[in-house]
């Protein structure tokens, strides 16, 4: 430990921002913090890492560095709530004051030189909790931690507000982290406009599918609501007045039913208004909610008669997968998202958002639609009736608003009924403004939204949207957007920056 600490400091240049991060054991001795290696320990003196000496050690590392130390010690033990040390002499035992499941002293001096933020997992000597049915492993202090480090445009204070409220709720108000700081300027983990470069899309959408009016031949659509992109580019449509899955290829000028088509009725090859789609690359299927018929199903690409009733009596709307093949379904009546293990379709599912009645408060929703997990798992729901996004973290007991939630309205802080919902590759959260006939891009953590396309009043214009719903990226990241009443798929080029 002490050589990994004299490499590192080696590598610190003049204006370096400088990050140490240790999850483990400390102790107290003479009142003074020690961090605890792996090995068997006889005399802290000797054998920990003092504190108070490592912040001289960065504060003579360089000019105006900002030092920024994360302690994740002590950890209350499930099964043993006092910590022993591994002293094995008795002439030393006495010396040794182990935390015993407290988090270490707050009282340490910083160095007056150079800019610290000191945090603690906890206040000093209270209990600091290792892993929770929530956590993924970590403690309550890191898994928080990593919720919230990655939130764009938010200053490491606000950011460490938001670490403690989320803690507190957790543990039942019983931990709180803590921080000693002496800055003078703001910092950003994630800076958004500084960082992170948005991206542009044309204003002028190309119809690349339907837009010949409401109808049923295959030049035309019906009051369509979701897609699917596959790699080729080519189009997955739920066509729902028409009860069926057409594709359209890559510049087609005409799409193909690759499922239903039978008339809108409750057979095994029909539908009564399907609303989303997705695909199962495990099964190379295809996932439809079949709205009107309080169904899921899965059918197969160029096999209408191999369609399976997968999940039976629930108000499906918005349908989402995740990277294990778990499918994920909006109940729009119950005000729930249930989750679905592959193989056990026939069971109930669990609740993974809302299930807590119809309201809105953040552990409630109230017809959710669309939806779309993210890489970590996450979950983004248009709340419709609540006017907006909600995010729920895997296992957690309710979401946070990241876009919308300031009542129904046409402001860029308001949402008027959110359909589709989509999340880019930098986390920025894309969502279709239904009756404001817009979609508006939110970054985490910011008060207001921006219009990407759309917004020019409702018509049939190529700037212009009418009641859209769905929303998809190509590979190339051009954007996607289900032209409702206007019986049409609109592509947004994305401008090359």
């Amino acid at each position: 430990m002490d050589i990994a600490i004299r490499d590192f400091c080696a590598t610190i240049t003049d204006d370096d921002c400088v990050l140490i991060y240790f999850s483990g054991h400390g102790m107290e001795a003479k009142g003074k913090n020690y961090l605890v290696p792996i090995e068997n320990i006889r005399d802290p003196v000797f054998d920990c890492i003092n504190l108070e000496e490592l912040l001289k050690q960065l504060n003579n590392c360089g000019d105006n560095l900002l030092n920024i130390i994360i302690l994740d010690a002590c950890r209350a033990d499930k099964e043993n709530d006092t910590w022993k040390t591994k002293a094995t002499s008795a002439e030393n035992e006495h010396k040794l004051k182990p935390a015993f499941g407290k988090a270490l002293s707050g009282h340490v001096r910083l160095p007056n030189q150079s800019q610290f933020a000191l945090i603690y997992s906890a206040d000093p000597g209270t209990v600091s909790f290792a892993a929770g049915r929530h956590t993924n492993g970590n403690s309550y202090f890191t898994h928080s931690l990593l919720n919230h480090i990655s939130t764009p445009n938010i200053t490491l204070e606000d950011m460490m507000r938001g670490v403690s409220r989320e803690i507190r709720s957790e543990s039942e108000q019983k931990q709180r982290p803590w921080t000693n700081s002496c800055l003078h300027e703001a910092f950003y983990f994630n800076k958004d406009g500084v960082q992170t470069k948005k991206d542009k899309f044309q204003q002028f959408g190309i119809t690349v599918a339907g837009g010949n009016g409401y109808g049923q031949e295959l030049n035309q659509l019906a009051y369509p609501h979701g897609i699917f992109i596959d790699n080729d580019n080519s189009i997955y449509i739920a066509d729902s007045k028409n009860g069926r899955i057409v594709k359209w290829r890559l510049n087609s000028n005409t799409g193909q039913i690759i499922a239903g088509g039978n008339g809108r009725g409750n057979e095994n090859n029909q539908f009564n208004f399907p609303k989303n789609i997705i695909f199962d690359k495990e099964n190379s299927s295809f996932i439809v909610s079949d709205h009107f018929n309080s169904r899921v199903i899965r059918c197969f690409d160029q096999s209408q008669t191999n369609q399976q009733i997968i999940i039976s009596n629930i108000d499906c709307v918005g349908l989402a997968i995740d990277k294990n093949g778990f499918i994920y379904v909006s109940d729009h009546k119950n005000h729930e998202v249930r989750r679905w293990k592959m193989g056990e379709y026939k069971k109930e599912g669990i609740i993974v958002a809302g299930g807590n009645g119809q309201g809105n408060h953040l552990n409630q929703l109230n017809q959710p639609t669309y939806i779309f997990i993210d890489k970590d798992y996450s979950l983004y729901i248009s709340d419709e009736q609540n006017h907006r996004v909600m995010k729920w973290r895997k296992d957690a007991k309710e979401g946070i608003i990241v876009a919308g939630g300031n009542g129904q309205g046409n402001s860029l802080k308001q949402l008027n009924y959110p359909h589709g919902v989509i999340v880019d590759n930098l986390g920025q959260i894309y969502v279709v403004d239904y009756w404001n006939d817009r979609v508006m891009r939110w970054c985490e953590g910011n008060e207001e939204g921006e219009i990407v396309v759309g917004g020019n009043g409702q018509g049939n214009q190529s700037n212009q949207l009418h009641f859209p719903t769905g929303l998809s990226f190509d590979t190339e990241q051009n954007l996607y957007v289900v032209d409702r009443f206007n019986d049409r798929i609109q592509k947004y080029d994305r401008i090359l920056n």
